[in-house]
């Protein structure tokens, strides 16, 4: 019994052991430290509205919500009234493109937001800038801060992720903003709630998991412990998919099909084989990409030929795939990352508004935060093992606000097709597992909506335990 016991912990044991005590003392609750406001800004829906209250009465807090539930409103109005209420500047950290469209978003709802390149430029508001710049700032001026698209706090052992860390662990207020993460996604959970002044990471896998190397990420969740920690996170992160998971029946928010168009390749195959093997290893991999590069980049423009007058965002992962398309698609842009930071958020931008018909990049450069509701065609010339890349890249097209069925068409070559088949094994673990998860956190998050405490109905014994 010791052996579970932390220093300075005791239990009366007289033949029956007093769990009770020690559960009460190990139970993480989460505190409220934010403010509470009446009203808030006139242009969200009600569930978002709700939200924003939540997050405001939180103080520091995540909304993990699907692509198109209008995050940019939410935390807008979050630090619209945390700037009102602390009289103090707010910061705003967002992806490139993101930030200045982000400005636009505060235009249309009656919220002024500055962009601004380094501190000479921040003022007594809400400020916003790209995370690349954050150095040039002396963020300890800011009550508040917005990380758009939180996604980029996995890289937990990054340069990043350990400065915005020590940058704002003495804020005031803080809320995270990102799309829902995979539910097996620990990294990026522990470290939003380290970030957050919630728990540390390691005080979350201490918690909650177990050390197994066979589980893909390291770590397995403890087998009691599954509802805990789902309820846990409800405590101080919002999971939505879709407003009725908090039980309101928003209407336009049931998107149009989603078309994922595979289209395969033959492969030569080696010498003394019938058939083409499928690529095993990484290298095996990129070798079979490098040999099929000319054939897809010729299957793309064939696509495009034949689709003329719609526009297309077409994704790769090597510089020559984007070099070979640019210079084969007629009229198409491409952003690749030496570009200037400038040209970057200047292409995307004037590919929202249909100054560019063809857009070349890679998900790795454009695949998170930016809305491109207006295009519904995407090609992926060839395919990487990430499928968190893979669901970002669609979901720039495929969101709430999308009025058409968006096609996505995936050219891959007959020797990677082990790629495709693991992207569609990791989506239904995805899909599997977000159903799980949003069935467990659904009453939780109403409850705290609400304004009140989940209250857990708890095993109450009706025999003591007793050692024989």
């Amino acid at each position: 019994m010791s052996s579970h016991l932390k220093m300075g912990e005791s239990v009366e044991i007289n033949n029956v052991i007093d769990y009770e005590e020690v559960l009460k003392r190990k139970r993480k609750k989460f505190r409220t430290e934010g403010i509470e406001v009446e009203k808030v800004n006139e242009h969200l829906f009600d569930f978002q509205e709700a939200i924003v209250k939540w997050a405001l009465k939180k103080g520091k807090c995540a909304l993990f919500e699907d692509t198109g539930l209008g995050k940019t409103i939410q935390q807008l109005s979050w630090a619209d009234e945390i700037q009102k209420h602390t009289h103090a500047p707010v910061l705003i950290l967002a992806p490139l493109a993101v930030a200045k469209q982000s400005v636009n978003e505060g235009r249309k709802f009656g919220i002024e937001v500055k962009y601004c390149r380094h501190h000479d430029d921040v003022y007594e508001g809400i400020c916003i800038t790209n995370y690349e710049r954050i150095h040039l700032f002396d963020t300890s001026v800011f009550a508040g801060v917005v990380l758009d698209e939180s996604s980029i706090l996995k890289s937990f052992t990054g340069k990043t992720t350990n400065d915005l860390l020590d940058r704002f662990r003495e804020t005031p207020f803080k809320l995270c903003c990102t799309a829902t993460p995979s539910p097996n996604d620990y990294t990026e959970l522990g470290t939003t709630a380290e970030f957050l002044g919630v728990m540390t990471r390691n005080e979350m896998l201490a918690e909650y998991f177990i050390n197994d190397v066979t589980s893909g990420t390291g770590w397995r969740l403890k087998g009691h412990s599954e509802d805990a920690f789902y309820k846990w996170i409800g405590t101080w992160g919002m999971f939505i998919k879709h407003p009725k998971d908090l039980g309101y029946q928003a209407e336009g928010y049931d998107l149009p099909a989603l078309n994922i168009i595979p289209i395969t390749l033959d492969s030569e195959p080696e010498v003394g084989e019938l058939f083409a093997s499928y690529a095993e290893t990484l290298s095996e991999r990129r070798e079979a990409r490098k040999e099929s590069i000319a054939d897809r980049v010729d299957k793309v423009v064939e696509i495009v030929e034949n689709n003329l007058g719609k526009q297309f965002l077409i994704w790769c992962d090597f510089n020559d795939e984007s070099t070979l398309l640019t210079k084969s698609i007629a009229g198409a842009v491409e952003i690749k990352g030496s570009d200037t930071p400038e040209h970057k958020a200047d292409a995307m931008i004037e590919f929202s508004g249909y100054a560019i018909d063809y857009l070349v990049t890679k998900p790795k450069i454009a695949g998170f935060g930016i809305n491109w509701q207006q295009c519904h065609n995407m090609i992926f010339c060839g395919l990487s093992d990430s499928f968190e890349m893979f669901y970002q890249a669609i979901r720039r097209c495929y969101r709430f606000g999308q009025k058409k069925e968006v096609n996505v068409y995936i050219v891959i070559s007959e020797k990677e097709l082990n790629v495709l088949h693991n992207i569609q094994d990791k989506q239904r673990k995805h899909e599997h597992m977000v159903e799980s998860m949003q069935a467990i956190m659904n009453d939780i998050m109403q409850a705290e909506l609400a304004g009140g405490e989940y209250v857990e109905k708890e095993y109450m014994p009706m025999v003591e335990m007793a050692f024989l």
